[in-house]
């Protein structure tokens, strides 16, 4: 019997600005490190260790839209909690979770703006300055 694959578009945005785009089949909260395979065709897979990033954005494309100001607030009912995460880089990013715990490496995060090009986003704590819940 054939197991089916699941290729995750991602996009992997290190702590140090740096940016890996491709899919990946084995990301996992429980590990430190994945693999990437590269956009670019024929290219290696790339091990990338969860610790050096700032987060990896689940993309619904590579492409995504450069001009879209995406929005900051709820229009619809989500599940969890609603949140605004800052990173130590200045960029902030608002959305919902189920799942954060400060003690943990990092979470899972839905976007706000249901028109973003991220389908989900996992935050590495490390990476954050601030995080503030919102009403």
């Amino acid at each position: 019997r054939s197991v089916m694959q699941i290729h995750n578009r991602i996009v992997a945005r290190f702590a140090d600005g740096r940016i890996v785009k491709g899919t990946t089949q084995d990301f996992s909260v429980t590990r430190d490190f994945f693999h990437v395979i590269p956009a670019d065709p024929g290219a290696a897979p790339v091990r990338v260790g969860v610790p050096a990033l700032k987060a990896v954005f689940f993309v619904k494309d590579h492409a995504g839209n450069k001009d879209y100001q995406e929005k900051k607030d709820f229009e619809r009912p989500v599940p969890g909690r609603k949140l605004q995460v800052v990173f130590k880089d200045g960029e902030t990013i608002v959305g919902s979770t189920t799942a954060y715990d400060a003690a943990r490496p990092g979470f899972f995060m839905t976007p706000a703006d249901p028109q973003s090009n991220n389908d989900r986003i996992y935050v590495v704590s490390r990476a954050i300055r601030a995080v503030a819940f919102i009403q």
